[in-house]
C-alpha cells in the first residue's frame, strides 16, 4: 500500500495511491466529517492498519482527485531522529571516521518540515548548506526494547527525505550539530509512504542525492553501517518510539546547494522528491 498527503477541501489529508490515481482516505474509508483523516491521526489511532487490511482484501476503491497538490506526509511527528555518517563513504566526505559500534544520531524539530515542491530556504547564518537524499522509516506501533528481528512489526512504512545541513556551522564545532540541522525548511518529508510489503528487498534499495537532474552520489541500503531494522531496535532501547515517529537513516552523500538549484532524493521504486532552493 502507498499513501500520500494532499490538499483536500481546505486541509491536508491522507490519500491512498491507487493504479488509477490518488483517492482521499476520508472517502474510500468512509470517515465522518468529525474524524481526523490526516496520516498522523491514522497512525496514532491504529486506523492505518485497518486501512491496510481492507486494502489487502481488495476493498479499497474510490474516486480519484485529478492533479492533487501534495504536502508533507504530516507536520507534527513526536520525534524526528537523524542518523549521521551511516555510509562509510559519506564520512570520508567530511573527513570523519564512520562510527562502527553506535550510530551518530541526533534529533531535530518538526518546524524544519516541508513537502514536495516547497522551497528550501538558505539561511543568512550559513554560507555552505548541503542537501542529502535519505531513506526514512515511519514507526507504526509503540515500540520499546524491541529486537532487530521484531523491528519490522513496528514499522508502518518507508519514505524519501531530503535532509539539509548548514555544514560550515557544523564544521566549526561538532557540538553545533543540532543548530546546523534545525533551520526552517531543512527537512523535506514526502511524497509517499510505502508499506514494507511493497518492497521486495529493503537492503537492495538504491538511495541517491540528485542536484539539478544529475546524480551526485548513490549507494544501496546494504552498505549502511547500521541497517534500518537495527536502528529501530537501538533507538527503542533509549526511548519509547511512538506511531508517526521518523528515523531518517543517513545519506550516501551530501551536495552543496545554492540559490536556483533543485535538490532531489531518488530511491528505487519510490516517487522522487524534489525541492527548489532559494535565498530570501
Amino acid at each position: 500500500m502507498k499513501l500520500t498527503t494532499i490538499q483536500y477541501r481546505g486541509t491536508e489529508e491522507a490519500a491512498i495511491v491507487l493504479p488509477e490515481g490518488v483517492a482521499p482516505v476520508r472517502e474510500v474509508y468512509g470517515l465522518s466529517g468529525e474524524e481526523e483523516a490526516d496520516l498522523l491521526s491514522l497512525l496514532e489511532t491504529g486506523r492505518f492498519y485497518e486501512l491496510k487490511e481492507a486494502y489487502d482484501r481488495g476493498e479499497v476503491r474510490g474516486e480519484t482527485v485529478p492533479q492533487p497538490s501534495r504536502a508533507p506526509l504530516y507536520r507534527r511527528p513526536r520525534k524526528i531522529w537523524g542518523i549521521g555518517l551511516n555510509y562509510v563513504e559519506h564520512a570520508g566526505d567530511l573527513s570523519e571516521t564512520a562510527p562502527s559500534e553506535e550510530p551518530a544520531s541526533f534529533m531535530r524539530p518538526d518546524t524544519t518540515i516541508i513537502g514536495p515542491g516547497d522551497e528550501i530556504v538558505l539561511p543568512p547564518q550559513s554560507e555552505r548548506v548541503t542537501a542529502e537524499g535519505e531513506l526514512a522509516l515511519i514507526i507504526g506501533r509503540e515500540a520499546k526494547d524491541v529486537s532487530e528481528e521484531d523491528a519490522p512489526l513496528f514499522v508502518a512504512g518507508f519514505t524519501t527525505v531530503l535532509d539539509m545541513t548548514a555544514e560550515d556551522i557544523l564544521r566549526r564545532n561538532p557540538r553545533y550539530l543540532t543548530r546546523a540541522k534545525s533551520f526552517d525548511t531543512f527537512f523535506s518529508f514526502a511524497p509517499e509512504l510505502m508499506t514494507p510489503d511493497e518492497i521486495e528487498d529493503v537492503d537492495a534499495l538504491e538511495v541517491a542525492t540528485v542536484l539539478n537532474g544529475e546524480v551526485h552520489r548513490s549507494n544501496t541500503v546494504s552498505n549502511m553501517t547500521f541497517s534500518p531494522w537495527w536502528l529501530v531496535s537501538f533507538h527503542s532501547r533509549i526511548m519509547t518510539l511512538l506511531p508517526g515517529d521518523v528515523i531518517s537513516t543517513g545519506t550516501p552523500g551530501a551536495v552543496v546547494i545554492q540559490d536556483g538549484d533543485v535538490a532531489e532524493c531518488h530511491i528505487t521504486g519510490f516517487e522522487s522528491l524534489s525541492n527548489p532552493v532559494v535565498v530570501r
